[in-house]
């Protein structure tokens, strides 16, 4: 009988094709052809154009300047220099969208302005003149726009940055854009209505006039990524509404050649004309910049840091008739872009690629007949697929099917590294590889249909030997034996006893196992629920004791009927309370004298490393009989801490109420009394602590717990997180609250009792605005404002706090340690003062 069509190889073939052809723009293909693309740019070699050298804003710039952003008068002071040296032009990355004014400047001008109203200037002109002269002096050296400008005007060859909004506008603008922006606007425009755009934008960011009037061009600094995020192409033209502006870098490479907007032209959907420089771009006017890979380990361009050129170590005539881009490099300043050769480069770095690309005229091109190219090369490979492939033998298809594969790698690494020419042919390459795979392993299985016969008469015998590894004691063995015997009602007899044998032997999860793998064919089975479940619940309680053995909607419920309650050490564990960092909590009860008791447990095995899980054993214990020394009404009690089947566990006091993380946030503050009386009583609990030498470590608003109805207060978890200092999990993530961690905390050096007072000062924050006062956008970010910006201004977020909160808050958060206070009890005391006062 003649085989259906469907289940022949070339319609499975011919399947794939379509499949791959309809998902050609899928964000899975794409990101394969730019890795692809990034793989080529790194095997190109290009030499990097010489004109253009990097002046880095590092961090030894700013270990010796002071936090960014600096006083724009120090650029002022480099663009002097650079003067001096004669550059040839300076295209400055900053952007400058704000003005920058001095604290001092206001204070001045007030004055000013009262002298003027005064009647000093009839009564003692001779003094009134020489206050105005001092005046005039102090606006000069506080006005760092105006030092900047003239900077820049004296030197007549800065360009800067803008910013476009990119989007399709719906109508026109809210109004002209300033004169200094309109006369870089691009004019010598080819193409007709036809043509592809470039992309548009519908609202622009641009220096403030003080600065932008004295650059002599301003380019935008817009970045595309692509859907992998990955930045490979340059917009070399914006349009904003009817107007076109160029990029800084096609800006800069103009200044360079000594040409002016009006002799840029632009070729609608196909590139940009400089002088004798024609630049490919892709329709949207967008170049495929070419990234020069490093030499000898050192970065391709000429990088200096801004520091050493200001401070004469190097000097400004290294820079004579180069193009000099000054940007960022530093951690936490700006954002760092991902390119074909790094990770992370600072988007100046990205600039003096696409300036010497353009120059040196090494960017990438695809080429006009590239769609044909692409598109015969797919058809291809489907055709191989569905006509070829199926008629050959295995052998013979595998290498016709690894040489072509090989062709396709090789054309497109040659075309890169040699014709800097672009094709994309990795979907096709994908293609091949799948089509190949699906059509050979659908021949395999159906030569695996005639093997079924041979593996049921193997089956009798693993059913023996899995009886005969189960007689021996041998379960898991049995277990593996009985899988590979089809399920029947007998069989069910049998695993059924297995599961039984593994909980005599408290193996609860693998007797979990056996229930769920008998379920698969009839659930109902003798009582298969309720031993699913009661294996369940005691292989989470004894087995796994990890944060990470299931999720919460499998919480444990130990008071069913039916489940007899396991023990834990001497105590009785009665159901579970919650999971945290690294362990479940539990309620437990000591049988001997009815205490009951929270139990608090560390999966210590699963969450450290073999080699230093014994000094976290060690730790622990020792902490534990550290904390258990603490006797403060504010402090919970600690009972007692053991070890069982490596789960280290701590009993302590059982508490009513829960902790403050409910009330962090609006609507649901405490009032600020009721808060300055619990941040009071913590602060006397830690002072307690830390004349015994006990420092908690992680003093945060979950670590507080608050009954309202008996306004008691508790600080627990003391020497926990020193169980966890300086250590990492397997999953590598090191324990902690960064958002609390005071600076000395995050530099890693010793700490002492004021790392507490300033983690109880932003818990004081919190819990008074429902805010943290440092957030970040990244870890980073945010360990950086902790160790180095002052907090938000917590009026900012609600002005209604009393300004000694204000102050208590301040000092706590102080980042010299001398600066906040010097013990726990003095700040609970400064906080009582404040409630008696409001």
């Amino acid at each position: 009988m003649r085989k259906a069509f469907w289940k022949a190889d070339w319609f499975t073939a011919l399947l794939v094709a379509l499949l791959f052809l309809f998902s050609a723009n899928s964000d899975l293909i794409q990101s394969l052809e730019r890795r692809a693309y990034d793989w080529g740019v790194r095997s190109s070699s290009r030499v990097p154009s010489d004109k253009v050298a990097v002046i880095a804003i590092d961090d030894q710039s700013i270990a010796n300047l002071g936090r960014w952003p600096w006083p724009r008068a120090i650029q002022g002071k480099m663009l002097d220099i650079l003067a001096a040296g004669q550059v040839k032009e300076v295209g400055n990355t900053v952007f400058f969208f704000e003005p920058q004014v001095d604290a001092g400047l206001d204070y001045i001008n007030k004055i000013g302005a009262i002298l003027a109203e005064s009647s000093l200037k009839k009564s003692n002109p001779a003094e009134w003149a020489k206050l105005d002269a001092l005046m005039q002096d102090a606006l000069l050296h506080l006005d760092n726009d105006q030092q900047l400008a003239e900077s820049m005007l004296k030197a007549n060859d800065v360009l800067l940055g803008m910013f476009f909004e990119l989007g399709e506008p719906q109508g026109k603008p809210d109004g002209p854009l300033p004169e200094y922006i309109l006369k870089n606007n691009l004019t010598n425009i080819l193409g007709n209505e036809d043509s592809f755009l470039p992309i548009p934008s519908l609202g622009a960011q641009y220096p403030i006039p003080a600065i932008g009037s004295t650059a002599v061009a301003i380019g935008h600094l817009n970045a595309t990524p692509d859907v992998d995020g990955g930045v490979r192409t340059e917009p070399l033209v914006i349009g904003y509404f009817d107007q076109y502006y160029p990029s800084l870098s096609l800006m800069l490479a103009a200044k360079s050649l000594n040409l002016e907007p009006k002799d840029i032209q632009v070729t609608l959907g196909q590139g940009v004309k400089l002088g004798n420089l024609n630049i490919a771009t892709d329709p949207a006017l967008r170049m495929h910049t070419f990234f020069y890979g490093d030499r000898d380990g050192k970065s391709a361009f000429q990088v200096d840091s801004f520091y050493d050129v200001l401070s004469g170590r190097i000097p400004a005539e290294k820079y004579r008739d180069k193009i000099v881009l000054i940007g960022a490099t530093a951690a936490g300043v700006g954002a760092s872009q991902v390119t074909p050769i790094s990770a992370g480069m600072a988007p100046v770095l990205t600039l003096a690629h696409s300036v010497s690309s353009i120059l040196k005229q090494d960017f990438f091109v695809v080429p006009g007949w590239g769609l044909w190219a692409e598109s015969g090369v797919f058809l291809a490979v489907s055709l191989y697929l569905i006509l070829l492939l199926p008629r050959l033998s295995a052998g013979l298809a595998a290498a016709i099917t690894g040489t072509l594969f090989v062709l396709l790698l090789a054309t497109h690494y040659i075309l890169m590294t040699t014709q800097a020419m672009w094709l994309q042919l990795m979907l096709p390459a994908a293609l091949l590889l799948v089509g190949h795979l699906l059509v050979t392993t659908k021949r395999f299985l159906l030569t695996e249909k005639g093997k079924i016969k041979s593996d049921a008469d193997s089956a009798e015998s693993n059913r023996m030997l899995g009886l005969a590894f189960q007689g021996q004691g041998q379960l898991d063995m049995a277990f593996d034996k009985f899988r590979k015997v089809p399920l029947d009602d007998s069989l069910m007899d049998v695993l059924y006893n297995l599961g039984l044998d593994f909980e005599r032997k408290r193996q609860f999860n693998k007797a979990e196992s056996v229930f769920n793998y008998m379920t698969e064919f009839n659930p109902k089975f003798r009582d298969l629920e309720a031993r699913r479940a009661q294996s369940r619940a005691m292989a989470e309680t004894i087995v796994l004791g990890g944060p990470s053995g299931r999720s919460n909607d499998s919480t444990m419920k130990l008071d069913q009927a039916g489940i007899a309650k396991p023990m834990l050490g001497r105590y009785q564990i009665e159901k579970e309370l919650g999971k945290g960092a690294m362990g479940v909590v539990y309620l437990g009860k000591d049988p001997k004298i009815s205490r009951v008791v929270a139990i608090k447990t560390m999966a210590l095995a699963q969450e450290f490393e073999a080699d230093e899980l014994e000094d976290v054993k060690a730790r622990f214990f020792r902490e534990a009989e550290t904390a258990g020394r603490l006797n403060h009404p504010n402090i919970v009690t600690m009972y007692d801490a053991g070890e069982e089947h490596d789960l280290a566990y701590i009993a302590m006091e059982f508490l009513k109420g829960k902790d403050l993380t409910g009330y962090t946030k609006q609507p649901n503050l405490l009032p600020l009394p009721k808060v300055l009386s619990i941040v009071a009583r913590v602060a006397d609990a830690l002072g307690y602590a830390h004349g015994l030498n006990v420092v908690h470590r992680d003093i945060k608003p979950a670590n507080i717990m608050y009954d309202p109805e008996s306004d008691s207060v508790k600080v627990t978890d003391f020497g926990i997180a020193r169980i966890t200092d300086s250590s990492k999990t397997k999953t590598g993530m090191v324990l902690g609250t960064p958002s609390y961690m005071s600076p000395e905390q995050l530099s890693g050096i010793k700490i002492e009792g004021h790392s507490d007072l300033f983690s109880l000062g932003v818990s004081l924050y919190q819990l008074a605005c429902g805010k943290l006062p440092f957030e970040g956008d990244s870890m980073a970010q945010l360990m950086f404002r902790i160790a180095n910006e002052p907090p938000t201004d917590i009026l900012s977020i609600n002005p209604n706090v009393p300004p000694c909160v204000v102050a208590i808050i301040n000092k706590a958060l102080a980042k010299k340690v001398g600066d906040r206070y010097e013990s726990g009890g003095a700040m609970a005391e400064a906080i009582r003062q404040c409630a008696a006062s409001l």
